[in-house]
C-alpha cells in the first residue's frame, strides 16, 4: 500500500507560533502588570513629595530608580535626599548618574551643589569648574548647564556659562535674554540694560519683549537709578547708530514712559521727518499727549501736522485735535485768559464753517457748545449749536448721546432741571450697560441729589460704584459716602441741603452765592460732618476764579484741622501741587509731597508724590 506523502511544514509552523505566542503571552502580562505597579508607586511617591513626607518619597523614589534610572526618577530622589540630609546617599546616587550620563553636565553642578552643603567649598568650586570646561559648543548643551546652576542659586556660574557660550558659538546664539534675567536676579541692572540693548541691536523683531521686560523693571524702580541708567545708554545708543531706527524708537518709547513729552515730541518729530510718516507718529503722540494733560505738547504736535498741508491724512483730524487740545487745557483750570476764550471760540467757528456741520465735526461743535455755555455765557448760542449737532446725518448714536449729555449739562447750567433729566435718562436708556450710560446715569442721580431728593440718589450712585468706567465708579462712591455721611449725621437734612444746593450754585457759576450758602452751614451747629467738605468745595471754587493764596490757606485748615478725614491727602497732595506750579516754591512743595508720603502711604497719589518730590530736589529720573 502506497501513502501518500503528507505536507508537515504548515503544521510545524503552526505549532511554533503557537508555542512561541504561549511563552511571549506571560512576558507581555508581566511588564503590563510592571508598569502598573511603576504608576502606582509614582502616584504614591508625588503624594508623599507634596506632603513633604520626605523619608517616605525617598524610600519610593529609591525603588523607582532602580527599575527606571530616569531624569524624572533621578531628580524627586535627589531632591527629597537633599531634604532629609543624607548626602551621603545622595553622593552615590549623583556620582552613578555622572557615570552613566558622562556628557551631561548639569549632574556634576548636582555633585558640586552637595559639596557645598557638606562644607566643602573647594572640591564644589572645582566641580563648578569642571562642568564649565567641559563645556561644548552646543547650545542646548549651555542652557542646561546654565538653568543647573540657577536652579542651586549659582547665578555667577550661569552667568559665566552663558559667556563662554557665546564665544564657543561665535555669534550663532547671543544668550542676550537669558543674561538679562540673571542679572536682573542679581541685581546688576546696567548690565541687564546692556544685554537688551545688544539684543535690541541684533534682532530688532525682539522690540516689543524688550519694552514689556523693562516696563516691568521700570515700575518697580522707585529710586530711578534704573531709568536713569536705562535713559543714558539709550541715548548713547542712537547717537553711535544713526541709522538704526530701533534705537531712535526704544528712545521714544522710554520717554513716553517717563512722561517726558517734550521731549518725546522732538523725538516723534525726527522719526516723522526721517522716514516720511506724514504725521502718523506724532498723531498718535499727539493724542497721548492729551489723555496725560500735556496739553501744551499735544498743540505742538498737532500744529506740525496742520503745517504739512490740507493735502495729507492726518489733516483735519489734527484741526479738530488742535482746538480740542486748546479747549481741555482751559476746562481742566491751568492758566489761560480772557482772549484766550474769545479766540478758541473764533477758531471754532470759523472751522465749523470751513467744513461744516459733519459726523467729522460733531465732537468739535460739542466741545464749542461747552465753551459757550460755561465760559462765555452765551447758553442760547450753545443750546441752538448742539441742537443742530443732533440732527446731523449719519452721526453715530454714540456721539449724539454725548451731544444730548452736553446739552443737558447746559440746560441744568440754565436752571431747566426737567429739561436736563429727561435728556440724562434717554442716553441711560439707550446705553445702560455702557459707560455712557452709566455717566448719563450718575449726571442723573447728581441732579437729583442737587435738588435735594438724596435717598434716591444714593440709591442710584450705590448701583454705579460697580460700574465699568472707574472714573464713574470713583465720582459715585465719593459722592455717595458725602450723602450717607450726612444723611445720618443731620436727621433733618438742613446741612446736606444747603451744601447741595453749594454745589448746585458752583456748577452755575454762581460762586459767590455758592460760597455765602457753605458759610451759611456753619450757623446750624459748633460741629457738623461736613466741615472738611466744605473746606475743600470752597477751595476748588477758589482755584477756578484763581485765587491761589486763599485756595492755599483754606487746604492748610483742612489738613491741620481734619488730619483723618478722607479728604486730607487729597488737600495736601493739592496744597503741594499749588505751591510747585501756581507759587513756584519748590522747597515748600517737597516738604508737602514727603509729608503725604509720611503720613498717608496708602493714599493713591503716593506714586505721582515720589516722582514729583524726586523730580523737585533734582533728581535724573
Amino acid at each position: 500500500m502506497k501513502f501518500k506523502p503528507i505536507c508537515i511544514l504548515p503544521l510545524l509552523l503552526f505549532f511554533l507560533l503557537n508555542l512561541s505566542f504561549s511563552q511571549i503571552q506571560p512576558s507581555i502580562q508581566q511588564q503590563s502588570k510592571n508598569i502598573s505597579q511603576i504608576n502606582n508607586e509614582e502616584k504614591l511617591a508625588l503624594h508623599y513629595y507634596r506632603n513633604k513626607e520626605y523619608e517616605k518619597a525617598a524610600e519610593l523614589y529609591e525603588k523607582l530608580y532602580k527599575k527606571s534610572p530616569t531624569q524624572y526618577h533621578y531628580t524627586y530622589y535627589m531632591y527629597c535626599l537633599l531634604q532629609i540630609r543624607d548626602f551621603k546617599k545622595a553622593e552615590k546616587l549623583t556620582r552613578k548618574q555622572i557615570k552613566k550620563n558622562p556628557t551631561h553636565l548639569k549632574y556634576h553642578v548636582d555633585l558640586g551643589y552637595i559639596y557645598q552643603l557638606t562644607g566643602k567649598p573647594a572640591l564644589s568650586r572645582k566641580k563648578y569648574d569642571e562642568a564649565i570646561r567641559k563645556l561644548p559648543p552646543d547650545a542646548y548643551q549651555v542652557k542646561d548647564l546654565a538653568n543647573a546652576f540657577y536652579v542651586r542659586a549659582q547665578i555667577e556660574y550661569a552667568v559665566e556659562t552663558y559667556l563662554l557660550g557665546q564665544k564657543l558659538l561665535r555669534g550663532k546664539h547671543s544668550f542676550h535674554f537669558e543674561l538679562a534675567n540673571l542679572y536682573r536676579v542679581n541685581g546688576n541692572y546696567g548690565e541687564m540694560i546692556d544685554e537688551y540693548l545688544a539684543e535690541l541691536g541684533d534682532n530688532p523683531e525682539s522690540m516689543n519683549r524688550i519694552q514689556n521686560r523693562l516696563q516691568a523693571v521700570i515700575n518697580d524702580d522707585l529710586e530711578g537709578s534704573i531709568s536713569n541708567y536705562l535713559w543714558k545708554a539709550l541715548l548713547k545708543k542712537s547717537q553711535r547708530n544713526p541709522d538704526n531706527i530701533e534705537f531712535s524708537e526704544m528712545l521714544l518709547w522710554f520717554s513716553i514712559q517717563k512722561q517726558d513729552f517734550e521731549f518725546a515730541l522732538v523725538q516723534a518729530k525726527s522719526l516723522d521727518r526721517r522716514f516720511q510718516e506724514n504725521g502718523q507718529r506724532v498723531y498718535e503722540l499727539a493724542r497721548l499727549c492729551i489723555s496725560n494733560m500735556a496739553y501744551d505738547q499735544a498743540i505742538d504736535a498737532f500744529n506740525y501736522i496742520i503745517k504739512k498741508g490740507g493735502g495729507k491724512p492726518f489733516y483735519l483730524s489734527s484741526v479738530i485735535g488742535q482746538l480740542n487740545a486748546r479747549y481741555l487745557k482751559i476746562i481742566s483750570g491751568l492758566s489761560y485768559q480772557k482772549s484766550d476764550l474769545t479766540m478758541l471760540e473764533k477758531d471754532y467757528i470759523t472751522t465749523v464753517e470751513a467744513f461744516g456741520k459733519t459726523p467729522e465735526t460733531i465732537t468739535m461743535i460739542r466741545d464749542l457748545a461747552h465753551l459757550q455755555a460755561f465760559y462765555l455765557d452765551k447758553q442760547d448760542e450753545a443750546i441752538e449749536m448742539l441742537k443742530s449737532a443732533l440732527k446731523i446725518s449719519y452721526a453715530s448714536p454714540k456721539t449724539i448721546s454725548e451731544c444730548k449729555i452736553e446739552l443737558a449739562d447746559i440746560f441744568l447750567f440754565s436752571g431747566e432741571v426737567w429739561e436736563a433729566t429727561l435728556l440724562y435718562s434717554q442716553v441711560e436708556k439707550a446705553f445702560k450697560h455702557e459707560p455712557i450710560g452709566h455717566l448719563a446715569k450718575f449726571k442723573n442721580a447728581r441732579l437729583t441729589y442737587y435738588i435735594g431728593e438724596f435717598e434716591w440718589a444714593k440709591a442710584q450712585l450705590d448701583v454705579l460704584k460697580a460700574a465699568t468706567s472707574k472714573l464713574i465708579a470713583n465720582d459715585a462712591m465719593r459722592l455717595s459716602l458725602l450723602i450717607g455721611d450726612n444723611l445720618d449725621a443731620d436727621s433733618a437734612m438742613n446741612g446736606l441741603r444747603l451744601f447741595s444746593k453749594a454745589d448746585l450754585l458752583s456748577f452755575q457759576n454762581k460762586d459767590d452765592l455758592a460760597l455765602k450758602t457753605l458759610d451759611s452751614i456753619y450757623l446750624i451747629s459748633s460741629y457738623h460732618a461736613l466741615f472738611d467738605d466744605i473746606l475743600f468745595k470752597k477751595t476748588l471754587i477758589k482755584i477756578k476764579n484763581k485765587q491761589y493764596t486763599e485756595a492755599d490757606s483754606l487746604l492748610q485748615q483742612l489738613v491741620s484741622n481734619y488730619p483723618y478725614e478722607i479728604l486730607a491727602d487729597d488737600a495736601l497732595f493739592m496744597r503741594a501741587e499749588l505751591q510747585e506750579i501756581y507759587f513756584q516754591n519748590q522747597n515748600t512743595a517737597m516738604e508737602l509731597y514727603q509729608q503725604l508720603l509720611l503720613n498717608y502711604p496708602g493714599s493713591l497719589y503716593t506714586v505721582e508724590a515720589r516722582k514729583r518730590f524726586r523730580r523737585l530736589r533734582g533728581d535724573d529720573i
